[in-house]
Formats: structure tokens, C-alpha cells, sequence
């Protein structure tokens, strides 16, 4: 592929990418800095990418550079992804691919977030793994503090919080499915 080509497919690529996480080209404008008329002109090939506005979008899709571009394969499988921090957590990219499962390491600091949140809903499925510390999710009615080793998976348009009641961080792998998508655990069944 040559020059010309690989910047013509880079177009395609931008579209499918905010696409697939669900953005409209307002928030992404909103999140990059970039305007939406530029965004769009970008998406539909009208504009040739610069560095300058790829970097934004590399960032804002949570993906390398490379994969905007379609570099070929280093043979490096290492997910080399920076720490968001978001509300006061840090959240650590463990995958690269847009949409289908989402893995992340979040890290909630002491007492987080302070008080009694809020529960929120959101289209999806959400699994995970609590490595250290422990951490209070709130569903709907129900409240559970999960402690190290444990898991716990659920629908997110249940209603559902979590929060840190510990002076200590609390370390948890988290997977997102995308909308509709379904996970499961395997467990042997309760004891009666």
C-alpha cells in the first residue's frame, strides 16, 4: 500500500473507531479539541490526517497511533497504553481493540470517592476481578463488599456504584462488554 492509500484509509478507520465506542462527533470534538466540521472532514476523507490530529484521536480511542494509520505488525503483542485518570481513579488500559470486550486495571484511591454516590445505569455487561483491597458495589437494592479474589458480574443497566471503604487503594480487573454482549463465570453451583 502506498502513501496515498494508507492516508485515504485513515478516514474509514476514524469513523468505524468512534462508531464502535458509540461517540457522535460533538463528544469526540469535545474530548480531542478538534473541531466537528475538521472531525468529520477527516472521517469522510475530505482532510489528510496531520500527526497533530491523530495524536488527540489516538488518545481519545484509546488506541495506538499505528493502529489509526494501519502500521504493519512490530510482532510486539505488549499493550503499551497510558493511565486515565478519571473522577480520581486510575483507570489502566489492559487491550487495544475497539469494542467487543474492554479490559481494564482500576486502581480506587483511599475512602473514594468520599461519599454516597449515586447509582447509574448504562447499556452493557460489566465483569470483575478484585485483586487487592475491597471494594463495595451497590446494586440496585443490594450491597456487596467484595474482597480480594472475589468476582462479581453483572447487567449495567441494573442500577449499580461502587465505592473504596478502605485507607488502603483497592486494585480491580474489570472487563466491559460492549452492548448486548454477554459474559459469564462458570461456578459450581451454590450448597444447599
Amino acid at each position: 500500500m502506498d502513501l496515498e492509500e494508507t492516508l485515504q484509509a485513515v478516514g474509514p478507520r476514524l469513523r468505524a473507531l468512534r462508531q464502535e465506542r458509540g461517540a457522535t462527533l460533538a463528544e469526540l470534538a469535545q474530548s480531542t479539541g478538534i473541531s466537528v466540521s475538521t472531525l468529520s472532514r477527516l472521517e469522510s476523507g475530505q482532510r489528510k490526517p496531520t500527526l497533530e490530529l491523530l495524536l488527540p484521536l489516538a488518545r481519545a480511542h484509546q488506541v495506538q497511533l499505528d493502529e489509526l494509520i494501519d502500521a504493519p505488525v512490530t510482532g510486539d503483542p505488549r499493550v503499551h497504553l497510558r493511565p486515565v485518570k478519571h473522577h480520581g481513579m486510575t483507570y489502566i488500559p489492559l487491550s487495544r481493540r475497539p469494542g467487543g470486550l474492554q479490559a481494564f486495571k482500576q486502581i480506587y484511591p483511599p475512602h473514594w470517592p468520599g461519599y454516597e454516590p449515586e447509582q447509574q445505569v448504562h447499556e452493557g455487561y460489566e465483569w470483575l476481578y478484585v485483586l487487592s483491597g475491597r471494594l463495595r458495589l451497590l446494586l440496585g437494592r443490594h450491597e456487596v463488599v467484595l474482597t480480594a479474589g472475589e468476582v462479581a458480574e453483572f447487567d449495567t443497566r441494573t442500577p449499580h456504584a461502587f465505592v473504596n471503604p478502605e485507607a488502603e487503594p483497592t486494585e480491580v480487573l474489570a472487563l466491559f462488554g460492549p452492548q448486548g454482549e454477554r459474559m459469564h463465570v462458570r461456578a459450581r453451583p451454590a450448597a444447599k
